[in-house]
């Protein structure tokens, strides 16, 4: 193969930095740490719509169950909803209905990396220190075919999609 270059104008921009976000939310899915500890995982994908760093990277926010009641505390679940615009006083069937009612909402997050400890170890973490609605309710985000969406979607023929994107040229 012979005549490509590189190009340093198109590269991962690194760690997100420090700041408010314009995201979409992927999902949130139940999860448990190595021991034990059972938790919601969220994912947010950040908007490719907007003028804004770190397009399409991703940031995660941990909602964890109380050890003494092994229930989640639904402050967290409230706030984010009602920044995502979700309706108030609606009744779910299961929990699972709930998280799914998440999917593809936009929401605004300020995120902040910070230093903990646990357990005598140091770790660096991004996280979510404000939830509020978006402003821009208009969501025009493309986001990328994954491995899934690929295989479902080529299921009749196996053939794999592959585009410009997936290149690494």
């Amino acid at each position: 193969m012979s005549g490509f270059s590189l190009d340093f104008n198109n590269t991962l921009q690194g760690d997100i930095k420090d700041g408010v976000y314009e995201v979409v939310i992927d999902h949130i899915t139940e999860d448990t740490t190595p021991s034990g500890a059972e938790f919601a995982n969220v994912q947010m994908t950040i908007r490719n719509d907007l003028d804004q760093p770190h397009k399409n990277q991703k940031i995660w926010e941990r909602i964890f169950k109380a050890k003494a009641t092994g229930k989640y505390n639904m402050l967290m679940f409230n706030t984010i909803g009602k920044a995502a615009g979700l309706q108030a006083g609606k009744v779910y069937n299961s929990f699972e209905e709930l998280l799914e009612d998440f999917r593809g909402k936009p929401v605004q997050v300020l995120v902040k990396n910070e230093t903990s400890e646990y357990n005598g170890n140091t770790y660096e973490n991004l996280n979510v220190k404000q939830w509020k609605p978006t402003s821009f309710p208009e969501v025009q985000h493309q986001w990328k075919q994954s491995n899934d969406q690929s295989n479902n979607s080529n299921s009749m023929n196996n053939t794999p999609t592959i585009s410009d994107d997936d290149m690494p040229f």
